[in-house]
């Protein structure tokens, strides 16, 4: 791991429009959280290009502060790395997304934090895109938050077969998304403890990183999300868009003006090899879905 400096923690607060931080507080604490995730997108290019950047913190705050942006390892890790610098007492803890709402598994494909601060305990998660808009309290309870969360102590299981073991965690409860349960350990965890989900989900042809390109953008007004080439937009108050994006100027045109993803280290070339790659995965997905649709009934 490298140092993560003070110039680094400086281009990071300019990327999230954050001239004085203060003190740590919990007020302090809800401004930083919903800055990032307005600003910074959960995103994949960099692996669907197969240049997949590693998780170092100090890597991950120096892309972010250049315009880019990360899934949970890039996002929560260089987030942790900001507020330790900033004063915050932070824990890293191994999670696990699903999307079987009952699964009870924390098994490290999630990083997820809580921090103290101001007397409190709470969950913090600006790496998921369409996680909550602010911090929860780390106790068990609904929030509404635009869209409704549900955080509860939970029994989470890692391993699996004979390895596989339980003990104390948390589970953060979603509706309306592909990963409607988010389970944690309480247990802390350090940024190595990342490093084998990190390489499959960055690498290997099964992950849904390789497969299919992602953006996501969180707000208070919504959720963004861009889903190869199918724009869409989830209001607060369950109103849905979605578009196609037609063209390669139209899609880069999203990813920098809907997301804010700067593209200054895509090449003509990148653009282009991404652009072939989104297509040909776009017209899968519309010849299976003509397919589905063509199927005789039972």
């Amino acid at each position: 791991m490298t140092t993560v400096t003070r110039d680094d923690l400086a281009g990071y607060l300019r990327r999230l429009g954050v001239a004085d931080p203060g003190s740590p507080s919990v007020e302090g604490l809800y401004a930083l959280a919903r800055a990032h995730v307005e600003r910074v997108p959960f995103e994949n290019l960099d692996i669907q290009l197969g240049r997949p950047p590693g998780i170092d913190p100090a890597l991950s705050v120096r892309r972010i502060a250049a315009g880019h942006g990360g899934y949970c390892f890039h996002l929560n890790g260089a987030f942790a790395a900001l507020l330790e610098g900033l004063g915050y007492e932070v824990t890293r803890h191994l999670g696990g997304m699903h999307a079987d709402p009952e699964a009870r598994g924390a098994g490290g494909d999630h990083l997820a934090l809580t921090v103290r601060v101001g007397g409190r305990e709470l969950f913090v998660d600006v790496g998921m895109g369409d996680g909550p808009y602010e911090p929860l309290p780390l106790r068990g309870g609904a929030y509404e938050q635009g869209f409704a969360y549900r955080l509860e102590p939970a029994s989470v299981t890692w391993g699996e077969g004979e390895g596989e073991d339980e003990g104390e965690g948390w589970s953060l409860r979603r509706d309306g998304v592909p990963t409607p349960r988010m389970n944690f350990r309480a247990a802390p965890a350090a940024m190595a403890d990342f490093e084998p989900a990190h390489r499959w989900l960055s690498t290997a042809e099964g992950s849904p990183f390789r497969q299919s390109f992602v953006m996501l953008r969180r707000s208070g007004r919504g959720i963004d999300r861009l889903h190869g080439r199918m724009l869409i937009h989830t209001a607060v108050d369950g109103a849905r868009t979605v578009r196609e994006l037609t063209g390669a100027e139209e899609f880069y045109g999203a990813v920098t003006e809907v997301f804010g993803r700067a593209l200054d280290d895509v090449t003509p070339e990148d653009r282009a090899a991404l652009w072939e790659r989104v297509t040909r995965a776009h017209e899968a997905w519309r010849a299976a879905q003509a397919a589905a649709a063509a199927a005789p009934a039972g």
